[in-house]
């Protein structure tokens, strides 16, 4: 018997010194991460930092130039059909079956999957108000996103991996479905690796986070840890020459004129450094941020 066909694995996502480029653009290069199994891990980076690739890579679309890959115990890219019935996916859009009407999606999915809940799919389902043999490729775009998502949750998986799952939602389905995943997860000691540009979703739904920057080694560690360690500080110092570097992890010139200071250090050590740099430190204080604040300041704004 197969890893596979064991409980869920300790850590159902191991990476290690991953190596992927398209043509001569190196995307990853040494990337190494672990997820320990019951963690929600959100995924964040900007536009072309490699996310994507990394969701193609887990679930097997992509093979590693070098490195490893694992998932649920297997390479990633040679997963057998007993692992890929553990894994739930939403991956760029929407069923591929969109012929399909909403009692069609149900019988032709539930087979595959041994633990399906018939309950949580047409929950899910009553509150679009739509007949049972309403056709997919005749729904909203959001409406289309509530099949899927609701496909995905009633597969029961152990690890649930959500490419950006927002889809077209609206506010209040989003946040309908955030709290069934916390609590798929959390009921079940499932495993979520879930990206999206929502960044105030992530706030309240991750344990941990890794955030990818280009041209720098990937932070991974739990949110609360990452918020208490990054910090934001406001410069009021309209005539200095800020640059990154040191103990300042990213620099911003605000619209207003003053300096927005992005550091893992402490104010005194932020204090020491700009006096090193002959700037006055007089009107340095440290200013509170959200996650989204955070996000911009670890990976530079646009």
């Amino acid at each position: 018997m197969s890893r596979t066909d064991e409980g869920p694995l300790d850590r159902p996502i191991v990476v290690e010194n991953l190596r992927y480029a398209y043509g001569g653009r190196v995307i990853h290069d040494g990337l190494s991460f672990s997820v320990e199994r019951g963690r929600i891990v959100g995924l964040l980076g900007k536009n072309g930092v490699g996310k994507t690739t990394l969701i193609k890579l887990l679930m097997g679309f992509l093979a590693p130039l070098s490195g490893a890959c694992r998932v649920l115990g297997e390479p990633s890219h040679a997963l057998p059909a007993q692992a890929k019935r553990r894994i739930g996916l939403v991956f760029e859009g929407h069923l591929a079956y969109d012929f399909l009407s909403i009692e069609a999606t149900e019988r032709f999915l539930s087979p595959w999957y041994p633990r399906w809940r018939r309950e949580v799919f047409h929950d899910f389902m009553d509150r679009l108000g739509l007949p049972p043999q309403h056709l997919i490729r005749n729904m909203s775009e959001g409406q289309r996103s509530q099949v899927v998502l609701a496909a995905v949750l009633a597969q029961d998986p152990d690890l649930l991996i959500l490419d950006d799952y927002t889809m077209g939602l609206d506010a209040g389905y989003r946040r309908l479905f955030l709290d069934h995943l916390v609590h798929h997860a959390r009921a079940g000691n499932k495993t979520v690796f879930v990206t999206s540009h929502v960044v105030q979703d992530m706030e309240r739904l991750v344990d941990d986070v890794i955030l990818l920057r280009r041209g720098s080694p990937a932070y991974l560690g739990p949110l609360n840890h990452f918020m208490r360690d990054f910090r934001r500080f406001r410069l009021v110092a309209p005539d200095a020459d800020l640059r990154a570097g040191g103990t300042l992890h990213t620099v911003e010139r605000e619209a207003d004129g003053t300096w927005s200071i992005y550091a893992f250090h402490s104010a005194e050590a932020v204090g020491a450094t700009l006096r090193g740099a002959g700037i006055d430190p007089a009107h340095l204080s440290e200013v509170p941020m959200t996650l989204e604040d955070a996000f911009v300041g670890y990976t530079g704004s646009y």
